[in-house]
């Protein structure tokens, strides 16, 4: 497995490009802008983007679907509840802001399915509280696990946008995500990555 970490966007939101290693199949988790540097990776990869997939929908994390759908020609694919705001476009009018509008989703997530990319079996986890419909991506082989907003290093996702709830968020990270191993390298939305052993141990939220 390669992960390469894409900062993008107006407030540097982590794009992640996984690419299996025997295959060069590639899932592109979070787009949020259609910034070169992604474009640049993907070809520096050799990698063939299978699949295309947002853990929830603020305007920072599917800002680049419309651009990366259509250079890929890449399925995308999010969770139902997300859908709404999917369509208005990520709550961008909320900052006074504009992206290029999403297209529609050719696939609906659901809990606990796997999603196959080459040798790599990515686990759809359901982690609302974000947002509605927020999801995380676990592939445990290589003890890894994609958390959009839902989890950073020391803090969680803020709640205060609509469709956000703090109890539901902490109930999401304690009822799959802590459940996890305490080796599993936790990769989040913004910053740095961080496993989930230390947020068990250090994260003032939890």
């Amino acid at each position: 497995m390669k992960i390469d970490v894409l900062p993008v966007g107006w407030i540097e939101t982590n794009c992640y490009l996984v690419t299996c290693g025997e295959t060069r199949e590639a899932i592109l988790i979070d787009p949020g802008w259609p910034d070169d540097s992604i474009a640049h990776r993907i070809a520096e990869r050799q990698a063939q983007v299978k699949l295309i997939v947002n853990t929830h929908a603020h305007f920072d994390h599917i800002g680049g679907n419309a651009a990366f759908v259509e250079s890929t020609g890449a399925p995308l694919a999010i969770h139902e509840l997300e859908v709404p705001l999917l369509e208005s476009g990520g709550a961008a009018s909320v900052f006074d802001l504009h992206i290029d509008p999403s297209p529609p989703p050719d696939r609906l997530l659901e809990p606990g399915e796997v999603l196959k990319i080459g040798s790599l079996n990515l686990k759809v986890l359901f982690v609302p509280g974000h947002t509605p419909g927020h999801i995380a991506l676990y592939e445990p082989d290589h003890k890894v696990v994609f958390v959009g907003d839902a989890l950073f290093r020391d803090g969680v996702g803020r709640t205060d946008l609509p469709g956000g709830s703090t109890p539901t968020l902490l109930a999401s990270i304690r009822n799959e995500l802590l459940t996890l191993p305490d080796d599993v390298t936790v990769y989040s939305g913004h910053g740095s990555e961080t496993t989930i052993g230390d947020e068990r141990l250090n994260n003032p939220w939890l």
